[in-house]
């Protein structure tokens, strides 16, 4: 499947985000949760959005990006 570099760079920032949570506690924790929760749903609705334009089942494609994005080797 031909994923859209937009799709690998959204996921790859919700990801990102969400490593940040490591180690942190109290208000820290909940202002960068809440940046996770952001990113992700950005990611999220990108998917949505192409999986409306190309008729390509949703959950298909959400496999196919973060397959690429968390296991790039695996082809």
């Amino acid at each position: 499947m031909d994923i859209p570099d937009r799709l690998i760079e959204l996921q790859q920032a919700a990801d990102a985000e969400r490593d940040k949570l490591t180690g942190l506690d109290g208000q820290e924790r909940a202002d960068q949760w809440q940046r996770w929760f952001e990113a992700a749903a950005v990611s999220q609705a990108a998917v949505t959005e192409h999986a409306q334009k190309t008729g390509t089942p949703r959950g298909q494609i959400e496999a196919a990006v973060k397959k690429a994005v968390r296991h790039p080797d695996d082809g």
